[in-house]
């Protein structure tokens, strides 16, 4: 064997930017559509740094035409002045160019703010093709340009600018660090509509400027040079979308697009007066609030603030937002463990005092309590400390007995002084615990037929054979005919099939113990193995791959919304863990010279048939699964080497929220207005 030296020759120092070109994954996430969008939300989080400041009241997102994005504010703009300990260089130039370079780190530049940890628009820098910032303070305009992270000329004094302030940055993701460029319009706008939400009466406009928002298809079989077909699908495609994507009546296609795409310039303003107060409102759209007003407070001590709006619905499923500087703390921390022990603790106090709870009930749970609560709970400090790059847990220590203390204070004179309201929201907290013990007594009796036991699984499940949760996949599918094409199909080493017969409850109009009295959510529950709802268990799952393999019809996506609710409510730490997928299988065979090829979509055959015309094409149309073989089924849809699953993750848990109980809640009227609204992008109707 050769022999490899190892010296300080080997050791390799990477200058400026270079760490995040060398792995762009560590400050963005992924280098795919969530890592595209996180470039813009950390140039709009320095302009929402400036609101927060006291500075701004404005600020415009625009997709340019070739794909680019500019972001301006009218803050007080990024100081351009000469810094003596960097060379003398521009301040701008530094704060774009160098890692932890920014006004937060002490001073008086930001006492309260956002971003990653300092890194943001230096990331953006680094990871464009090319970017330009424009700057107006001190009177002047200033400009400077770069290609990569790197200058391309000096800082220029564009001449006097009066009493403009502010700054703009324009850049263009770089091609050679993204897989596509194309920008979700949709995606962005909910975004920015939570930005406005939290920071109350800031004016954020997003412009859409493309004359065309692409479908973002899988790209079809291409032809090669002999003007045979090919099938040049990326072999084992697993893609990423958002829960929300999933619940129309018509197929998704995976990618970046609009959607279905519209024509012209699109623009959307969000400004809210109320703050978090609108943002409760919106939450609630839909649902039937039980008392009036939103319950609203807020309270400041040293360097800590905390402003809470909420409000009770007649729903089984709570809301509960948290957010610390504007930043979406997903995992919760110690400012949620704060608000939630408060309320708990402060409604059986006034439930105990005025004689809702005897003195022999038990204590209402914070399940109870928090049934059908929407809410936001907003915190800013100066010091924040998150647990992880991505920021999705706070964890300072001191903040809980704050938030907590505040809220049990503010929410108990509240409910002292509207009784009425009072007695509304205990009543529904009441009803809840009832709920919970009948849901409790509904698990036992299950438990003792074994349905939720892992030591027996549900009569119809083909299992595999290893044991090793990691390499194992479960399919839900649709209907015992495919359920049967899918157990001969399958890889019994690793591959277990669990056919689903008709359609499982919709959990969005359920308590828990009807849920648990659905023969198909029952099967669901014993395969997977993990329990649900409080009792969850991640370390349980028999499966690390969740697969919902429905038909490619309007049928084959309404069980497939079904399933993806019944998740969502009940069992959403699989989606949070990844182990949530969507099968793909293909509408369209088309058999071309002996050979078969295989469209999963219109846009697809419709690019096929523009490259060779339908001479000596045989084209047939799969109406569903069942009429699949297990050879096609395995070829196109469950081999892991040819077939493409699109993994489910939940993105902004606010809109998935809004979607699912505007599609599958009680109201009609939403659910009307909504099919009306997106009509226009339905290219075909399956009926």
């Amino acid at each position: 064997m050769a022999e490899h030296s190892y010296d300080a020759g080997d050791i390799q120092v990477l200058e400026g930017l270079e760490p995040v070109r060398k792995r762009p994954g560590m400050y963005i996430g992924s280098t795919g559509h969530r890592g595209l969008h996180h470039l813009v939300y950390e140039v709009v989080d320095n302009s929402v740094d400036e609101a927060l400041a006291g500075y701004c009241t404005s600020i415009d997102v625009t997709i340019c035409p070739d794909k680019s994005i500019r972001v301006g504010d009218n803050g007080r703009g990024i100081p351009v002045g000469p810094m003596p300990q960097q060379n003398n260089r521009p301040a701008v130039e530094i704060v774009l160019t160098k890692l932890h370079a920014g006004g937060k780190f002490g001073g008086e530049g930001y006492k309260v703010s956002g971003g990653l940890h300092g890194v943001g628009v230096s990331v953006v820098n680094a990871l464009s093709e090319w970017l330009t910032v424009e700057v107006c303070r001190d009177g002047h305009r200033y400009r400077q340009t770069y290609a990569r992270g790197v200058p391309t000329a000096d800082l220029q004094d564009l001449g006097e600018c009066g009493d403009v302030l502010g700054t703009t940055i324009h850049f263009l993701p770089d091609a050679q660090i993204f897989d596509d460029l194309n920008f979700n319009f949709t995606t962005l706008s909910q975004r920015l509509r939570e930005v406005a939400f939290l920071n109350r009466s800031l004016r954020i406009t997003l412009r859409d400027e493309r004359e065309e928002t692409g479908d973002g298809e899988i790209s079809a079989p291409g032809v090669d040079d002999d003007g045979d077909l090919r099938d040049d699908r990326e072999s084992g495609l697993e893609t990423a979308a958002s829960c929300a994507d999933f619940v129309g009546a018509g197929t998704y296609t995976p990618g970046s697009g609009d959607g279905g795409g519209h024509a012209g310039p699109k623009i959307v303003t969000y400004c809210y007066d109320g703050g978090i107060i609108d943002f409760v409102k919106h939450i609630n759209t839909h649902k039937e609030p039980i008392h009036p007003r939103v319950i609203h407070f807020e309270s400041q001590e040293a360097d800590h603030y905390v402003e809470l709006a909420m409000q009770w619905n007649a729903g089984y499923v709570d809301n509960v937002f948290s957010f610390a500087n504007n930043i979406n703390t997903h995992e919760g921390g110690s400012h949620l463990s704060g608000f939630r022990s408060a309320i708990t603790r402060t409604i059986n106090d006034y439930a105990r005092s005025k004689g809702f709870l005897k003195e022999k009930e038990e204590n209402l749970s914070g399940e109870d309590v928090r049934e059908g609560l929407a809410a936001i709970l907003s915190v800013k400090l100066r010091e924040p400390q998150f647990e992880g790059q991505t920021k999705t847990k706070l964890g300072n220590s001191e903040i809980r007995g704050f938030v907590e203390g505040v809220v049990s204070q503010k929410f108990g004179e509240f409910l002292e002084e509207n009784p009425t309201e009072a007695k509304q929201v205990i009543s529904k907290t009441v009803q809840a615990a009832h709920a919970r013990q009948a849901a409790r007594k509904a698990r036992d009796l299950t438990r003792r037929k074994s349905v939720l036991e892992n030591t027996t699984l549900p009569g119809k499940l083909a299992d595999c054979s290893i044991r090793d949760p990691a390499s194992c996949e479960l399919y839900l599918v649709e209907g015992d005919s495919a359920g049967g094409s899918a157990k001969q199909a399958r890889d019994r080493s690793f591959q277990a099939i669990l056919p689903l017969r008709g359609k499982i409850i919709n959990v969005e109009k359920a308590r828990l113990n009807k849920i648990l009295s659905n023969t198909e959510i029952q099967a669901i529950i014993s395969a997977c193995g993990t329990s649900l709802a409080d009792e969850f268990d991640l370390g349980a799952a028999r499966y690390h791959k969740l697969i919902i393999m429905t038909d490619a019809d309007v049928d084959g996506a309404h069980i497939r919304t079904l399933i993806l609710t019944f998740l969502f409510r009940n069992m959403v730490e699989l989606i949070d863990a990844g182990y949530v997928y969507i099968a793909q299988p293909p509408l369209y065979r088309v058999t071309h010279k002996r050979q078969d090829y295989y469209a999963f979509n219109d846009a697809q055959l419709d690019e096929l048939f523009g490259r060779i015309g339908r001479t000596g094409i045989t084209l047939q149309r799969f109406k569903g699964l069942g009429e699949m073989n297990p050879e096609q089924l395995w070829e196109t849809t469950m081999n892991p080497d040819r077939r493409t699953l699109l993994q489910v993750t939940v993105d902004d848990a606010a809109l998935a929220d809004e979607i699912f109980s505007t599609l599958m809640g009680d109201n009609v009227e939403p659910r009307r207005d909504f099919i009306t609204e997106n009509a226009r992008y339905v290219r075909t109707l399956d009926v």
